[in-house]
Formats: C-alpha cells, structure tokens, sequence
C-alpha cells in the first residue's frame, strides 16, 4: 500500500482545445490571444469543453475547479491560465499566455490525476472536487458535530462547522482555517474543525478506504452542507452524513517545470 497515487498520464500534441472564461472577469482579449495560438499552432477550436482534446481555463482557481468539475469523467484535462487573484492550480501567467499555450498545444505539458471527495446523505450522493463543509445554517449559532472514521467513533466537537478537503481544496477554506496543505500525490482528504470550542480538536489526514461519518448532535439546529461552495442540503438534527474518497478524478494539466512546491512557493511564501 502506498501513500501516493497521483498518476500523471502521456501527453501529446493537441489537435483540439476549448475555453472556458470566467464569467465576471473580462478575458476577451485573452480568448482572441488563445485562438490566434491554436490557429497558428493548427489546433481547432471548439465549443463543448467534452469534445475537445484538451480545455484552457482563463481565470482563477474557482473557474479551473468548475472546468475540472464539468469535464469529470470525460477523459479532458484543463490547463489554467490565472486571471484571478490566487490562481494556485494555474499553470500559466498572462503574460506568458503565447509561450505557455504554444509549448502546451506542442504536447510539452504533464496531466495529474487528483481524488475527489463523494458526500451521501438521504439516499443522494455528490461528488465534490475541492470540498465537503457542513456548517450551521444558522448565522451565529454554533452545532455539535459528532463523527467517526471507520466506524470508530471521535466523539462531539462543538464548532462552527467541519471542512473535509482534497488535496486540491486543501489549499483554499481548508487552509485559511489552519488545516494541512496535502501535496499533490496523497491519496487522501484533510478533515478541519471550524472554530471549535475544544483544545483537542486537531486536523487529521485520512487515507482511501475509510468513510467520515458526520453527525449533527445539535438539538435545534440543521446543518448546511455545502459542495465546492454550493448549499446542496442540510442535515437535519440527529442525522448523518458520509463522507469519503470516490473513483472518480479530476484531470489537472501543467507545464513540466510547474511543480506542486515551486507554486506554493511562488504563491503563499513570497
């Protein structure tokens, strides 16, 4: 058994590219400068993300999420060109738009295979690329949050809420709240208390094969389940949700020198 599984798969030269905008960010003039790339470069352009051979986001780290969300399963890897403000997962600046893009649709690039989380609850499951958080839906209030791992039980932290993270998500709401950074490659998710009212309640990295369950304890207050952002359900009091590390994985293109550690440089230790 290892710790590791991020797979990275053969690239090739690219014959088809869409792109993805972020729609409150003017990129105009960044989508003609990716069209005048792959025009010289001989790369069709087009619409549907699902038919292309590869997708270029122009935006920040919340628009490749939602590109590598809609392209899961479908085989498409997404490479970002960062006009937000973070931008971690980009691979690309836009001043090196043209260089970056020509290597790229050259077939220099590498595509890392990342987990991803499934939350099921009520009979419904979802699949989350960057998160699972159940917090109170009640602005204010704090909610006692039973869980277990495997069946074994933790114990009741009263909190504001629990943040469970890929390895992807590990560096966004999981990190702003102290929680571990896991390097691109572990095969597992970060479980982080939200303001908890204990001295006990620490950070925990869970490997594959083991399910946290999440209970809300909270006599009079349901608990908003949020995936990748997005309000999906509440846990009623007394009720649970599982949650753990699924099949399916996102499909992250970088360039060849953009490592894991040369962007957490670049991005959170300058």
């Amino acid at each position: 058994m290892t710790s590791t599984s991020e797979s990275q798969q053969q690239s090739q030269p690219v014959s088809s590219a869409a792109i993805v905008a972020h729609g409150r960010v003017d990129v105009n003039d960044a989508v003609e400068r990716v069209r005048a790339v792959a025009e010289s470069a001989g790369v069709t352009v087009v619409e549907e993300p699902r038919d292309a051979e590869l997708a270029v986001a122009l935006g920040g780290d919340g628009t490749i999420l939602r590109t590598l969300a809609h392209l899961l399963g479908s085989g498409v890897p997404v490479i970002g060109v960062n006009f937000g403000r973070v931008g971690f997962l980009a691979s690309i600046s836009p001043a090196d738009l043209e260089d970056g893009l020509q290597r790229v649709f050259a077939g220099e690039y590498k595509v890392d295979e990342l987990p991803t989380l499934e939350v099921a609850l009520g009979g419904e499951t979802h699949v989350a690329v960057n998160d699972v958080v159940a917090t109170s839906s009640t602005l204010g209030r704090m909610v006692e949050l039973g869980w277990s791992i495997g069946g074994e039980d933790l114990g009741v932290v009263p909190c504001d809420g629990m943040i469970c993270a890929t390895p992807s998500g590990s560096t966004a709401y999981n990190l702003s709240n102290g929680g571990p950074v896991l390097v691109r490659g572990l095969d597992a998710m970060s479980i982080t208390f939200i303001a908890p009212h204990s001295l006990h309640a620490r950070p925990m990295v869970v490997p594959r094969g083991r399910t946290l369950t999440i209970r809300n304890q909270t006599a009079d207050v349901a608990c908003a389940l949020l995936v990748d952002g997005h309000h999906t359900a509440e846990i009623a009091p007394g009720a649970a949700a599982d949650v753990y590390l699924c099949e399916a994985r996102t499909l992250l293109a970088t360039l060849p020198e953009t490592s894991f550690f040369r962007r957490y440089r670049e991005t959170f230790a300058s």
